[in-house]
């Protein structure tokens, strides 16, 4: 993709991506690659279970390959623990928010590659993340969603220890 976009993403997040990357191209990919030899060999391939699916499951590997070469390739390693300015609000940072009920909520913001809403981490592009970027603590911060506009307060913030 031309014109791809910076992936700001964790030591630790650009650790997962290589290893899903090395665990695909140096185990998967090659049994899989055995796997259809084999099938291939079988006779009609038409019929051939083991071919068809191996071959479905191949693109759907090199196709994987592919995403996570780009994005591992376009990745800006950024570690939180050397945020310079930790009075406020950027990659990496835990964050307490308050919304009008009072209502509290922690996220950390990490890579998008890393984001997972449920375990509260949000991708560094997410609409809340682009609404607290450089904000520090008794801000308050407008995200615009689909159910409308919601305010927060931020409470506390964080980010790891070297």
């Amino acid at each position: 993709m031309a014109g791809e976009k910076t992936n700001i993403i964790s030591p630790a997040g650009y650790a997962a991506l290589r290893a899903e990357y090395d665990a695909l191209l140096g185990d998967e990919r090659p049994k899989l690659v055995e796997v259809i030899s084999w099938a291939a060999g079988n006779g009609d391939r038409s019929e051939n279970g083991d071919y068809i699916y191996g071959r479905k499951r191949l693109r759907e590997i090199d196709r994987r390959l592919g995403f996570l070469a780009r994005r591992m390739k376009a990745a800006r390693i950024i570690d939180p623990a050397q945020q310079p300015d930790k009075s406020r609000i950027w990659f990496g940072a835990t964050v307490e928010l308050a919304d009008d009920d009072d209502a509290r909520r922690i996220v950390t913001l990490v890579g998008d590659d890393e984001a997972e809403a449920g375990e509260g981490r949000i991708g560094w592009n997410s609409p809340l993340a682009r609404a607290l970027r450089g904000a520090a603590v008794g801000d308050l911060r407008t995200v615009r969603l689909p159910a409308g506009p919601k305010e927060w307060e931020v409470m506390a913030l964080s980010y790891p220890a070297s």
